[in-house]
């Protein structure tokens, strides 16, 4: 069977409208602090050296109401091993739960609440601090401090609003290093570094929406240059769901980009399990009705040819065999992308069980046979399995295997049912894998070490005095001073753009041209291997002014930032960093008649008979030019003065571009 949806970049708003696509955003953006949110230690300090490393297990614990979150009783099903690598640097003992927390860190609150006005959320005026519990073994403590800021804001988008359901303020995790088998690695680096998470309520539409969404919220957080930028400083969760469904989480998209594949792949998944629940109850099979068994078949199999399963029994394994009854060719029903529901089953194990060696499993639906006729027969034999079976193989150890049987058991119960609760991971090729069930609100309960902290009317509004531009009216107003279309966006967000503002109001610099220097040039340096972060606004701000006086020309102002950057000076130099540096570069301003001059002797020495046109002594001209002149006389102002010695017109009064 193939997909149930249309490919997807056929697919329109019409389509996901038919098949009742809801989705919802959790942002989790890391702010731009110096500590960590519940301890003094430094944020942002990353590095894979580390000069411990600690095991630990994970057990769940009840909740406040006495029952265990589902997310929790499978990760320990898991039965992994936790290694944390710990540098000294950046962590301390209450990371493992050795220490008592902290207050929480008044920089990170602000720019939460200041992240919470501009998303026009009703504040608390009281913080409870709540402890959520990770057995994934992500926080070595097995739980994440969180607390809540505000609730029931929005923001516009096109001609409606997305509600936003509410902002929290919480420490994030580890980075996983790897996951084989029943080991699982972290660095402790990122671990406590704070963290906000605006929700939405599960206002858009389609795959395109959700993406515009996060890229909107990115942009006001960004917009306040109190947040931290690049590759896993934001990371997107997404909520999916169809009509029949149920809500399933995406976890930790880092590149808003991929959404819209991914919420499609999504909604693909749900909308052929639908399809799948409704064929099983055709042929009589309900979640009441749903029968199995399992079997031990290592003899069975023991001359099969199929490598994956020879080198299984070599290694000492065992392989068994899991009947589901009246399944046969359900589990090569297209679910996604390239992918059936036999990858549901894979996942399970894999996850769970920890059989991460694929392939992990093998079924009798498989088009082009893992296994001989002889074996598939010889297993039904075995297993008293009819035609109208599905048979589904694992090997591993014992213990393993029987883990993966019975997830076997369950998904399979599960698809009579319709649409599982998970979280699920992306992956590359655009499709989402199985990662956890869907953690549940048992997983909450009161952080007893921590006492509510108030939050005054007077901080609420010492920050709302100072919340920057909204980054919508921000847009609008950049679009309007006809600036580039490459730089508009960036410039939005940059942390440079009260900066800008500043150039332009201030000094009248001409908009296009700092808006090019602050987003293009300042990024060119930086893939440099340039530290272009410690150019601080006062730096640029004192290179342009002295480019709005006429002591420096358009092309010294990226010299004397380059010399900044390669030659870092201090603070406290005579007359400050950026007198010295105009000081050391010699950049005094030229004059026509010193121009004029340099051409003309430049001219004289070399032979005319070398140059076949105008325009070939006229490009030489300028090159030599431009190296002697560079930061001390306009570009343009140059080419005006070469082009008088030669005759020659200027572009605007000829028909071609020199």
């Amino acid at each position: 069977m193939g997909l149930p949806l249309k490919p997807f970049d056929q697919m329109t708003p019409e389509d996901y409208d038919n098949i009742g696509l809801k989705c919802g955003l959790e942002i989790h953006q890391q702010l731009l602090t110096k500590g960590k949110l519940f301890c003094r230690c430094p944020a942002g300090r990353y590095s894979s050296e580390y000069d411990a490393e600690i095991l630990r297990h994970m057990r769940p614990t009840l909740s406040e109401l006495g029952e265990y979150d589902g997310t929790a009783l499978m990760e320990k099903k898991t039965k992994k091993n936790i290694y944390y690598r710990i540098n000294r640097n950046t962590v301390c003992t209450y990371e493992f739960d050795d220490t008592p927390p902290f207050f929480m860190d008044e920089e990170a609150l602000d720019t939460a609440l200041e992240v919470a006005l501009l998303l026009r959320l009703n504040m608390v005026n009281e913080l409870h601090i709540a402890r959520k519990q990770y057995l994934d073994g992500s926080i070595p403590t097995g739980f994440q401090r969180t607390t809540i800021v505000g609730v029931d804001g929005w923001i516009p988008y096109r001609d409606r609003k997305i509600r936003i359901m509410q902002l929290g303020l919480e420490e994030d995790a580890c980075r996983e290093v790897s996951d084989v088998g029943h080991d699982r690695v972290y660095l402790t680096d990122r671990l406590g570094m704070p963290l906000i998470e605006p929700v939405t309520y599960p206002d858009m539409r389609t795959p395109q929406e959700a993406a515009e969404v996060a890229q909107i919220i990115r942009m006001l957080c960004r917009s306040t240059g109190k947040v931290r930028t690049g590759y896993g400083a934001t990371r997107q969760d997404v909520n999916v769901s169809v009509n029949g469904g149920t809500r399933v989480e995406i976890k930790g998209v880092p590149q808003i980009w991929r959404i819209p594949h991914l919420v499609y792949s999504e909604a693909s998944r749900q909308v052929a399990l639908l399809q799948i629940r409704a064929e099983l109850k055709h042929r009589g099979i309900t979640p009441e009705t749903f029968a199995y068994s399992t079997h031990e078949v290592t003899r069975i199999v023991a001359k099969a040819l199929y490598e994956p399963i020879r080198l299984a029994l070599a290694a000492g394994q065992r392989v068994k065999c899991v009947v589901l009854r009246g399944f046969a060719e359900i589990l090569n029903t297209a679910t996604q992308e390239h992918t059936t529901l036999a990858q549901e089953f894979s996942d399970r194990v894999r996850v769970i069980a920890c059989l991460t060696q694929l392939p992990n499993t093998v079924h009798s639906d498989t088009a082009t046979e893992a296994l001989a006729a002889r074996d598939w027969k010889a297993l039904r034999r075995k297993t008293d399995a009819k035609d109208n079976d599905a048979l589904i193989l694992v090997w591993g150890d014992e213990s393993d295997t029987e883990c993966a049987c019975n997830e076997i058991v369950l998904r399979a119960r599960e698809a009579t049912a319709g649409v599982p609760s998970d979280t699920r991971q992306h992956l590359k090729d655009g499709t989402t894998g199985f990662e956890r069930v869907l953690p549940g609100a048992e997983r909450m309960y009161p952080d007893t070490d921590l006492p509510p902290l108030e939050i005054t009317a007077d901080r609420t509004a010492r920050i709302r005095a100072r919340l920057p531009e909204y980054v919508w009216d921000r847009e609008a107003r950049y679009r309007r001073l006809d600036l580039p279309q490459d730089v508009i966006i960036p410039l939005c967000r940059s942390p440079r753009a009260d900066l800008f503002d500043r150039l332009v109001r201030e000094l009248k610099v001409k908009p296009t041209f700092a808006a090019v220097v602050l987003i293009q040039r300042l990024k060119a340096f930086r893939r440099e291997g340039l530290a272009v972060e410690q150019l601080t606004d006062d730096d640029i701000f004192e290179v342009f002014a002295a480019h709005a006086a006429s002591q420096l020309a358009r092309e010294g102002v990226l010299e004397v930032l380059a010399y900044l950057l390669h030659r870092p000076i201090p603070d406290d130099a005579g007359g400050g960093r950026v007198a010295t540096a105009l000081k050391d570069l010699k950049l005094t301003p030229a004059s026509d008649d010193e121009a004029s001059a340099y051409i003309a002797r430049l001219s004289e020495h070399r032979d005319d008979a070398r140059f076949k046109t105008p325009q070939k002594k006229y490009r030489y001209l300028m090159g030599e030019v431009m190296t002697a002149f560079v930061g001390r006389l306009e570009g343009r102002r140059l080419a005006e003065l070469v082009r008088t010695l030669l005759g020659i017109q200027s572009p605007q009064h000829q028909g071609e571009r020199l």
